[in-house]
């Protein structure tokens, strides 16, 4: 009896732990802190949901608590028979009626925020100048690492999407090798990313990241890949128009020769004559999306993660290229040794690269 009563005294202070946990969230990866116009009405919808549901519960735990109190025998008798109401056609018209309506309720906005989200039809309108009104981008999902490019601006980047607030931005996504499922969950989604064909959807950006702590919003694969599923995250800066067409503009332009010895040594390395890293990562904004085998690493410096998981620092990074497997099993990243000759890479280059690889930069 003791332990009985310690089990349920258990199962209240976590039922109660849970109510209280679920209160919490980070504006920049919760979906009950809405930060655009689709996850505006995604929650708005989830509170019609519950609200409905809440409903229900109400209703028949009412019905329970009046039949079991009204009801029971000691306060009736044993010979007390209640009114049958079987066959009853008010009755069977309610509790058939009534669900029916609640369904309604639901699934009207829910078929319009579904279609709505689809409805692509300004994705490809013209500007007097023969420019896109909207953006743009081309999201390429790969083991464990994304893609965008933005083909209307002719650049492209990894691991931190970069975006205008106030406007709708239309998004093609599409997986390289398996499937996965592209998720900003403070902004919306999710969005399925296959191998055979392309998704099309749209969000909006209400917020500036740079009011938050991280200075990002974060995104998730929400579709399981592989071994290191849980770790294919990136992140999103938001910004105004004007600071995005800034961005756009520090993209193009080319990267400044790193002027400290020990990043130019690590820039040798980096090359094609070295380690040969430029042969799966470019170090340029220009070009196209899901040609290089690496992500493209022009904007490396101005990144607040390592490999999207690990604190942006030169020892995390030495760490990663030394064995990315440790960190991300399964990602398509080669061994170092592979590129050394088989030998292991001294802590002087490593020190070097990692030095090179914290002056690409765009940001001003």
């Amino acid at each position: 009896m003791i332990n009985g009563l310690k089990k349920w005294r258990l199962f209240t202070l976590m039922t109660a732990l849970i109510f209280f946990l679920a209160g919490c969230g980070r504006e920049e990866i919760s979906t009950l802190i809405p930060a655009g116009g689709v996850a505006q009405d995604q929650f708005n919808l989830l509170l019609l949901s519950s609200a409905v549901m809440l409903f229900v519960i109400i209703v028949v735990t009412i019905v329970y608590v009046l039949a079991i109190t009204k009801f029971r025998r000691s306060k009736l008798g044993e010979e007390m028979i209640p009114e049958q109401v079987e066959g009853s056609t008010k009755l069977e018209f309610l509790w058939t009626a009534i669900p029916i309506v609640l369904i309604i309720i639901i699934a009207i906005p829910t078929v319009y925020q579904t279609f709505d989200l689809a409805d692509t039809r300004t994705m490809d309108v013209e500007a007097e100048d023969g420019s896109m009104t909207n953006l743009t981008v081309n999201v390429i999902a790969k083991l464990y690492w994304w893609e965008f490019e933005y083909p209307e601006q002719g650049i492209v980047t990894a691991q931190e999407l970069v975006v205008p607030t106030d406007q709708r931005v239309y998004f093609n996504v599409v997986s390289a090798d398996v499937k996965h499922s592209f998720w900003i969950p403070s902004i919306g989604g999710k969005i399925d990313a296959n191998p055979e064909n392309t998704n099309t959807f749209y969000l909006t950006f209400n917020q500036e990241s740079s009011e938050l702590e991280d200075g990002v919003f974060y995104g998730k694969c929400a579709e399981l890949c592989g071994p290191s599923h849980a770790l294919m995250d990136f992140k999103v800066k938001t910004m105004n128009s004007n600071d995005f067409d800034q961005w756009v503009a520090s993209m193009k332009e080319e990267q400044t020769p790193p002027s400290d010895a020990l990043a130019q040594t690590g820039e040798e390395l980096f090359g094609a004559d070295g380690l040969g890293c430029i042969g799966c990562h470019a170090v340029s904004g220009v070009g196209a999306g899901n040609v290089m085998a690496g992500p493209n690493l022009a904007t490396f410096g101005d990144r607040n993660r390592v490999a999207g998981i690990l604190e942006h620092n030169e020892e995390n990074l030495k760490a990663w290229i030394k064995e990315p497997q440790d960190f991300k099993p399964g990602n398509q990243m080669p061994d170092v040794k592979s590129l050394n000759g088989g030998q292991d890479v001294s802590e002087q280059d490593l020190d070097a690269l990692a030095a090179y690889l914290m002056t690409l930069t765009v940001e001003q």
